[in-house]
């Protein structure tokens, strides 16, 4: 069996979540997201777990498993928690700011970028240098922060740039002058 496709989903206080055929519905204090599930995994809900098994020994139902495990697992800790990333610029005049429903980055290039704020994501600026994302969909939270570092990834000289608050950027050593 699989390692974390065998482990129990603990339902928090407050969160439920709803099998109908070949899809789970998960509805809690920040929001509700649902996922479709395909036919070689079934999800049983029992009292305040959730349990995932699978129909039959294939490869390919082995790897479902584990995943529409995490997946359940990642919405029922975004409707009870949410998720957050926080984004850091670097380099001298590149800031960020908000103005309406639109992200503004001037990152050194001649004009703005303008970036479009959803609904189902919140996005916040602390002192024109951190750029904190937030979202109850883990996936749609890494993709927003993805795009918004793709406008300028940290370059290895300098380490001007877009990156995420975690991440280390490997410095190189220019060029030495010597002939």
């Amino acid at each position: 069996m699989s390692r974390i496709g065998r482990m129990p989903i603990k339902i928090p206080q407050g969160v439920t979540v709803t099998v109908k055929k070949n899809e789970v519905s998960v509805e809690g204090p920040k929001g509700k997201l649902s996922q479709k599930v395909r036919p070689e995994v079934d999800v049983k809900v029992d009292g305040d777990t959730v349990t995932l098994t699978r129909k039959n020994e294939s490869k390919y139902a082995k790897s479902l498993h584990g995943l529409y495990r995490n997946l359940i697992n990642n919405m029922v800790i975004g409707v009870s928690e949410g998720f957050k990333r926080t984004l850091l610029i670097n380099g001298v005049g590149y800031r960020a700011e908000i103005s309406g429903n639109t992200l503004i980055i001037n990152v050194g290039y001649s004009n703005p970028i303008h970036y479009p704020i959803t609904e189902d994501i919140k996005i916040s600026v602390e002192g024109n240098n951190s750029i904190t994302v937030e979202g109850i969909d883990k996936q749609r939270v890494g993709q927003v922060c993805a795009e918004i570092r793709s406008f300028r990834p940290p370059e290895p000289y300098k380490g001007k740039g877009i990156k995420y608050e975690d991440e280390h950027v490997r410095r190189k050593i220019g060029k030495s002058g010597i002939k």
